[in-house]
């Protein structure tokens, strides 16, 4: 892409505090947006080949929203994790296997998206983040969900599409979670934490696609609970 593209595009994000460039073949981050660190609060970079996010992105430090859908991206640096103001991160179809270590310093994210990466964990990191609201780490090679999960903060879980056999009864405890989505993955129907059921927030479980027939899941202890809640709930959004 020829400079006067880029240049016409870094004009416009410097009025709009928005800079969009999908699509056009990016191999790297472009180095010129370092001059509207202070101007961008949303970067859209999705659908390029950019391999490495660099250090400055720290920079941006009134970024909201960071756009980076099927890229190239194995890691992520650890600068990323000093964005204060970042509401929205997409990282949906890259390559990624894990979090920087300070990805808990991200205390305004919202909505994560890293679904079709290669993550092998839900990461420990999103637990400290308090306002989290959508989790989506859909199609990935998560195996078991550990029990720091009980102190994710989030509202929406969605682990569809991974090889999930085990979790940990503590996901019953998360404080906000409502919707947990988990269809197609590994789990018999004995390896799910009949508290999900009687004693959790949840009022939408999604287990399509797993080792059980889903009318099963109607003979499980504490299913009357969930029914209930999943009622209550629906009738609120009617």
């Amino acid at each position: 892409m020829g400079n006067s593209a880029l240049k016409a595009h870094l004009e416009t994000a410097q009025k709009t505090g928005v800079f969009q460039l999908t699509g056009k073949g990016l191999t790297e981050f472009p180095e010129d947006l370092q001059k509207l660190t202070s101007n961008l609060r949303t970067i859209d970079l999705s659908s390029n080949k950019i391999e490495l996010l660099p250090p400055l992105i720290g920079k941006f430090s009134f970024l909201k929203s960071l756009v980076l859908n099927n890229n190239k991206l194995t890691a992520l640096p650890e600068e990323l994790c000093k964005l204060k103001k970042l509401e929205t991160l997409h990282l949906n179809g890259n390559h990624l296997r894990q979090l920087p270590a300070a990805f808990g310093q991200l205390l305004a994210l919202k909505t994560l998206s890293l679904s079709g990466n290669q993550l092998r964990t839900v990461p420990t990191q999103l637990c400290g983040l308090r306002h989290l609201d959508v989790v989506d780490l859909s199609k990935n090679q998560i195996q078991n969900v550990p029990d720091t999960v009980g102190e994710l903060q989030a509202i929406e879980l969605n682990l569809n599409q991974n090889q999930i056999s085990q979790i940990s009864v503590q996901i019953s405890h998360c404080p906000r979670l409502k919707v947990l989505r988990l269809e197609e993955n590994c789990l018999e129907l004995s390896m799910l934490p009949q508290s999900i059921l009687s004693d959790s927030q949840i009022s939408l479980l999604a287990v399509e696609g797993n080792l059980f027939e889903i009318k099963k899941l109607r003979e499980l202890e504490g299913y009357d609970k969930y029914m209930e809640r999943f009622t209550a709930t629906k009738k609120k959004f009617a």
